[in-house]
């Protein structure tokens, strides 16, 4: 929820790129034919491919798949760590546990933590989507994120899909190659369990890649996609969605009413009805889910957390709260010292011009990177193309609901994805064509342009070996698209490993330093806490803590001291009579 700014030193990674970058543009002006005979080579199957639409997308999302599945053993399944990782895989436990929501714990103060709403039930703060994804992975593969793993698979292959109703073959199933070096293998979307953005993006894709099918033959699995595609916004990011679907919405409307080929009202109403029932029906279950956990079917996920903790709101038109009365000091330092503070940076007049194109700045990063920039030259030529002009409305009306919107980090934008794809591959396309001084020198930069974004995928597999990772504890970094989290939360997980092999029942008391980093939270519980081998609880005063001994008198406490080098775990000191009592 943080915005991501890097640190003042680059990633080595991201100064490789660019420096590589500059030198594939002084090539290919220097030495236009650079190695044009082995890129031929390579095209001519890819063409030949490229014109079997169906197996570009299987190619596409099978590309996905597989390759992640190959790199295990040098980026393993990764484990959760930030807050919104746990938030996520609560609410994916939940619904294994047949639920909705769940009682509010009766020590509920002493699991309070960021993005878990406590009351008027416990659960995710967050939209279902995700966490039902994550359910899917956990009862179908074993580990929940094997269904992140699959919606990126699905995302890369709408990827392919939607560009194919948008731009020749040929640069469709390049779109959606790019889309697996960019996304599906190194990014956090992928790396993490709390993004979404492969949801988001598989969305958006679906959204995009119905709405000219629809308008060409308006036949019914268009429908449903585009149907399937806004319930799966709605479930994930609902206002970014909206932005989408509001341009869409209005070139339909228009067809509909003028076009030429619109279906008479009778075909359009038949071939409506049941994706009208599917978008219905999934806003009726929306208003159950929002009752069930949130206690209105009006109040959506997100209101009662934030009204509860938050002090900065989303939009810069509305006004701070005033500050509640936190019992930790770590989710005051969250919500006042990390979010509030910049709510109030972004609100000075001399700041909100730089920070809202540093929001740009950090999606155009996350997307393209720098080898991906090159074809930005052809900008002209892109903003006066037919063929792509709707896109360009959609990315503007993006970049208005943006620069209202305070926070902002890279799956935010993940419904426009396949919006950014289109762009940059139609720029690509007249890069390929520019011959300034007759050179074919735009070729050579498109060619070379692909080469380095392998070749990056290469080297960040050879990263760690290399000492080419940041050392700097996330999410500064993630905005690079060569970057995801490292293996980060090992501490956590060896700890609760261990007090997973003992017998009875544990209850790890949790304590902090005041210098600690409230984004490496650890105090995050299942779905049925009273029912768990290992409770995490925060360390509180001395009578809350008797309180809470006395709730668990059968289990063993431990003392976790996170930010201890190694972080630790001993025995609580627990009051003498108490340990008498339990005996």
């Amino acid at each position: 929820m943080l915005p991501s700014t890097p640190p003042d030193s680059g990633p080595t990674l991201a100064l490789i790129e660019a420096s590589l970058t500059a030198i594939s543009v002084a090539a290919a002006f220097a030495w236009p034919r650079l190695g044009s005979a082995c890129f031929a080579r390579i095209e001519r199957p890819f063409a030949r491919l490229a014109r079997k639409q169906g197996l570009s997308i299987c190619v596409a999302g099978f590309a996905a798949l597989l390759l992640r599945l190959a790199i295990l053993p040098v980026i393993p399944i990764p484990l959760p760590f930030a807050a919104d990782d746990f938030s996520f895989l609560l609410a994916a436990n939940t619904f294994l546990h047949g639920r909705l929501a769940n009682p509010t714990p009766a020590m509920w103060t002493h699991f309070e933590t960021i993005h878990v709403t406590m009351w008027p039930t416990y659960q995710s703060m967050y939209f279902p989507a995700q966490g039902l994804l994550l359910a899917a992975g956990k009862l179908l593969f074993g580990n929940p994120w094997f269904g992140i793993l699959l919606s990126s698979a699905l995302m890369c292959a709408a990827i392919c899909w939607m560009l194919q109703a948008w731009l020749p073959p040929a640069w469709a199933l390049l779109g959606g190659l790019l889309s697996v070096l960019h996304l599906a293998l190194f990014s956090y979307w992928v790396n993490t369990y709390h993004a979404a953005g492969c949801i988001s993006a598989l969305g958006g894709a679906l959204v995009l890649g119905a709405m000219p099918r629809l308008i060409k033959t308006a036949r019914f699995r268009y429908g449903m996609s585009m149907a399937v595609g806004i319930v799966l916004l709605a479930g994930t990011r609902p206002y970014e969605g909206l932005l989408l679907c509001l341009p869409v919405a209005f070139v339909l409307g228009r067809w509909m009413l003028f076009g030429k080929n619109r279906p008479s009202a009778v075909l359009l109403l038949r071939r409506s009805a049941a994706p009208l029932a599917l978008v219905i029906a999934a806003a009726a279950w929306m208003g159950y889910y929002d009752y069930r956990a949130f206690g209105n079917p009006l109040t959506l996920p997100y209101s009662v957390d934030r009204a509860q903790y938050a002090i900065a709101p989303y939009y810069v038109w509305q006004s701070p709260r005033p500050e509640p009365a936190y019992r930790h000091e770590e989710m005051r330092h969250f919500y006042h010292e990390d979010e509030a503070d910049y709510y109030f940076k972004i609100h000075k007049r001399s700041m909100f011009l730089p920070l809202t194109l540093g929001k740009a700045s950090g999606g155009l990063q996350f997307f393209a990177g720098t080898a991906l920039l090159i074809p930005i030259i052809m900008a002209r030529r892109v903003f006066l193309d037919r063929r792509i002009r709707l896109l360009l409305v959609c990315v503007l009306v993006l970049a208005a609901g943006l620069s209202i919107e305070i926070y902002m980090l890279p799956h935010y934008l993940a419904p426009f994805t396949v919006a950014f794809y289109a762009i940059g591959l139609q720029a690509m396309r007249h890069l390929r064509l520019w011959r300034p001084e007759g050179r074919r020198a735009g070729l050579a930069m498109v060619r070379l342009s692909v080469a380095l974004c392998c070749l990056m995928a290469g080297l960040r597999l050879c990263a760690a070996p290399l000492n080419l990772l940041p050392a700097e504890w996330p999410p500064y970094h993630w905005n690079f698209p060569w970057y995801g989290p490292a293996h980060y939360g090992t501490d956590r997980a060896r700890i609760e490993a261990q007090l997973q092999q003992l017998p009875g029942k544990e209850l790890v008391i949790v304590r902090y330093t005041p210098e600690h980093n409230p984004l490496d939270e650890w105090v995050y519980n299942a779905a049925d806490i009273d029912g768990s081998k290992v409770v995490w609880a925060r360390e509180m005063d001395a009578v809350d803590n008797l309180e809470l001994f006395h709730y668990y008198p059968d289990r063993k406490v431990w003392l976790a001291e996170p930010d201890a080098q190694p972080a630790s775990v001993s025995p609580y000191p627990v009051p003498q009579q108490l340990t008498a009592a339990s005996h």
